[in-house]
């Protein structure tokens, strides 16, 4: 096949849903320009290829190496219903480039009136200056600036001209090519630059850091001793880990599989894990809406694993073991699977665990129905904000769960559909338990009436 970024180019969209089907193609890596696909279908304006890519996980605000996102492109080239869906996908309206300007300006300078109109009615400022202080009025000819000012007054906007300040830093750069490696390939650790310690647990130390431009976490994990078959083993499993086509699983970019050092890296999000965004300083306020919105996340994410033949195995879902994008997306981090090598025999988060996972042999348990026990926990998290079973250690947790089949109390004021949801979820016959698409649009019937 030919190169994905000219499929996408030429708009042969049979071509891009192919390789969008192999879950270890990239779809947010980067051109030498650090275009990404979403850049280019969007400059093209290839509408159905860039519905199909931001339905596979695609990020709608990632910047080339000018800062430009997907917005500033199809505002750039006329293609007002590229426009509209990336606004109906909570594009960032106010983007700057390098040069200061927003999707408003080039809308406004290549008198594009339809689209400057839809993004002002959306939210769009008129008075952002970029580098030479010009506003997208100043670039719009004389009728159409007097209208968006008209509208922009209409709704509200303060016109005080609001002056450039660099928001680069705020960008996310797509991933160059470079980062993408083959499933059998591994990389020299000395090329991670890694530069702060984030935490360091039972499976391991993880660290911030930059490889190749990119800004990521590398998980080391915690192995007593790297004998070659675990290495094998290691280098055998984890090309698993590369789901890279949903957008609520985070995929593994690469590892590192050189003895005595076996590392994960993944990207870096800013929010860290949902138990820190739930528990922790996170500064995220996690309203009704947004504690919905996860959920949904994560049983869209959980319903993409469970439809994979075979399962991943060795994964236990938990809050720790979900992270939230910069979008406030929660996403399956795929760096909490648990070798077959690794902590063989310990169980370090009970709390979400189903009895019949702490009673049974992985081999002799329904994986799916355990998966939504802990969905069920996961649920009760978000609508307390509690951490589940605070008041037991990790060892009376174990115990009491597997013996006699603890479940979480259901306070009062809690919502009288979750709270039926949990239980249904949490029915002691597993194969009684519902599956995450069965559930999915439940959750999306509470999004929209909360």
């Amino acid at each position: 096949m030919d190169d994905i970024f000219s499929q996408v180019r030429e708009g042969n969209a049979f071509h891009v849903r192919v390789w969008l089907d192999n879950t270890e193609n990239d779809l947010n890596q980067g051109d030498d320009h650090r275009f990404s696909l979403l850049h280019w279908a969007c400059r093209e304006g290839h509408s159905n290829i860039v519905a199909m890519l931001i339905a596979r996980g695609a990020r709608i605000n990632a910047t080339n190496l000018g800062d430009d996102t997907p917005l500033h492109l199809a505002a750039a080239h006329g293609h007002q219903s590229v426009v509209q869906m990336l606004l109906q996908n909570h594009a960032n309206i106010n983007a700057i480039n390098e040069h200061g300007n927003t999707p408003l300006h080039y809308a406004c300078f290549w008198g594009y009136d339809q689209i400057a109109e839809d993004l002002v009615n959306n939210g769009a400022l008129v008075s952002i200056a970029n580098k030479f202080n010009d506003v997208p009025l100043d670039k719009a000819k004389p009728q159409l600036a007097r209208m968006l000012k008209d509208r922009a007054v209409a709704l509200g906007q303060d016109l005080s001209k609001i002056p450039f300040k660099d928001r680069s830093w705020l960008g996310y750069k797509t991933r160059s090519r470079d980062a993408m490696l083959s499933r059998h390939m591994g990389i020299d650790i000395r090329q991670l630059q890694l530069n702060g310690h984030i935490a360091a647990t039972h499976s391991g130390e993880t660290w911030r850091g930059n490889w190749q431009d990119n800004d990521i976490v590398a998980k080391i994990l915690n192995v007593r001793e790297c004998t070659k078959r675990i290495t094998r083993d290691f280098q055998e499993e984890f090309p698993r880990l590369r789901i890279f086509n949903h957008p609520n699983v985070l995929p593994v970019l690469a590892c590192c599989n050189q003895p005595p050092n076996l590392v994960l890296i993944s990207q870096f999000m800013p929010f860290g894990s949902l138990y820190n965004t739930l528990h922790g300083e996170s500064g995220i306020v996690v309203d009704v809406n947004q504690a919905l919105r996860f959920a949904i996340d994560i049983a869209r994410g959980m319903e993409f694993l469970h439809s994979m033949e075979p399962m991943i195995p060795n994964f236990v879902l938990t809050s720790k073991h979900v992270m939230i994008d910069e979008d406030l997306t929660a996403r399956i981090n795929m760096a909490d699977y648990r070798f077959s090598f690794h902590e063989k025999g310990k169980v370090f988060s009970p709390a979400w665990m189903a009895p019949e996972a702490l009673q049974r042999r992985p081999d002799d348990i329904n994986t799916r129905a355990a998966d939504m026990w802990s969905f069920a926990i996961l649920l009760w998290e978000l609508e307390t904000r509690e951490v589940p079973f605070a008041e037991l250690s990790a060892m009376e947790v174990g115990m009491k769960v597997a013996l006699e089949g603890l479940r979480v109390s259901i306070p009062p004021g809690i919502s009288s559909h979750i709270s039926r949801l949990i239980k249904i979820c949490m029915n002691e016959e597993p194969g009684k338990r519902p599956r995450f698409d069965m559930i999915i649009p439940i959750l999306e019937k509470m999004k929209q009436s909360s």
